[in-house]
């Protein structure tokens, strides 16, 4: 038995020990091989700088310029509505209708009484007129006039009254047609025709803006800081762009015209606003989007090529050439684009040199052979024109 568990551990360790010479030896002829096999030619230029107008990304939400809750102003069955949910009126189009009999009967009653105050104030007026010429001539008392003079008085005074009641009457009867305040597009009706409502009842439905519309944006406070300091002043209009979820561009630029005067403590950012045309109704309240904004100066930064930087897990880098002329990767932070360039947040410095082609060749830490432009398209001459010959072929069998 002992015997057995001796064997199979001799022949274990023989065949780990196997492993690693295999391992060993793999490694070696790979370091070898590697040493030999000649070092890849790459183009590499130097980190330049470059006058640029700055954006900046940032989420947004658009948010309805109006947002309106229409309430009924009086008590009353909701006798009618003149829409359907979700269409888009104008200021001053009829919604719905508040029976109408009880405030159009106080409107006429209101009106009767004017026409009868009218009347005793028009007898009274005559009274008024013989009793100053009788006075005048001492065929009456002094203060039998001062009674009739007091009666005029007292029925002008019911007269203002009764107009005032009137105009209340009538105010109260065109409640019972509740009006669009503003143009936009209606919700959801909260109270449908039948039910009784009041001031109290809340909502009937609620009309949302939609041409101009805002879009709300928090900044960070290095972002904001950036922008002032460029624009030399915060309080500026700035143009914006918007980006739908899917990552297509809104034909309409819009216009940063507001800026909060505090910064929001829990997420330490800076509230701005940019009012957008929306002629077709394409943004929508709520809608979440990414905007872009620029400033207003143009402002020098290093930029490096698009074609130049790789991304992995930790981010976005390039390849930068040490003193020794090594290739060792470097992270870099960019801050958008620039036609066809990156533009560098944190990383580089101008006059750094980066590998700009060649880049699929290159081992970090392993020798390149930097060549020249013309010497680098000789190079990949023969590998495009074996991709075209393969595309013919390719065509010719299909």
């Amino acid at each position: 038995m002992k015997k057995n568990i001796i064997i199979i551990l001799l022949v274990t360790l023989i065949a780990i020990a196997l492993r690693f010479v295999a391992s060993s030896a793999g490694a070696y002829f790979k370091m070898k091989g590697s040493k030999n096999r000649p070092a890849p030619s790459v183009l590499a230029d130097t980190v330049k700088e470059d006058e640029v107008i700055q954006s900046f990304e940032e989420p947004g939400r658009v948010v309805s310029k109006y947002q309106v809750s229409i309430m009924a102003r009086i008590s009353g069955y909701l006798q009618k509505s003149f829409f359907k949910e979700g269409d888009y009126v104008k200021a001053g189009e009829t919604l719905f209708l508040i029976e109408p009999a009880e405030y159009q009967n106080a409107s006429n009653i209101a009106g009767a009484n004017i026409q009868n105050i009218k009347a005793q104030l028009e007898y009274a007026n005559k009274q008024l007129a013989r009793a100053e010429e009788l006075v005048k001539q001492d065929y009456i008392a002094k203060a039998r006039y001062d009674e009739i003079l007091s009666n005029r008085n007292a029925l002008q005074a019911q007269l203002n009254a009764a107009q005032s009641n009137y105009k209340d009457s009538n105010r109260n009867l065109s409640y019972t047609m509740v009006k669009a305040p503003v143009d936009g597009r209606i919700g959801i009706i909260d109270v449908t025709v039948g039910n009784y409502v009041t001031p109290s009842s809340g909502s009937l439905t609620t009309i949302n803006s939609t041409n101009p519309i805002y879009v709300t944006f928090p900044v960070s406070l290095e972002d904001y800081s950036s922008l002032t300091s460029i624009d030399k002043n915060s309080d500026t209009k700035r143009k914006v762009e918007l980006y739908f979820k899917d990552g297509k561009k809104y034909e309409i630029e819009g216009v940063q015209d507001f800026l909060d005067n505090k910064v929001d403590e829990s997420t330490g950012t800076v509230t701005m606003r940019a009012t957008f045309q929306n002629p077709d109704n394409r943004l929508l309240h709520g809608e979440f989007v990414t905007v872009r904004i620029f400033a207003n100066n143009p402002i020098k930064v290093p930029v490096v090529p698009l074609v130049a930087v790789q991304e992995n897990q930790e981010g976005k880098y390039v390849y930068k050439i040490d003193d020794d002329g090594m290739p060792q990767i470097t992270y870099i932070k960019v801050q958008g684009q620039s036609g066809e360039n990156w533009i560098v947040k944190e990383g580089l410095n101008v006059g750094d040199r980066i590998v700009t082609d060649g880049i699929l060749k290159v081992i970090p830490g392993s020798p390149v052979k930097i060549v020249s432009k013309k010497e680098m398209e000789r190079i990949n001459k023969p590998i495009e024109d074996s991709k075209v010959k393969d595309k013919k072929k390719s065509n010719g069998k299909s």
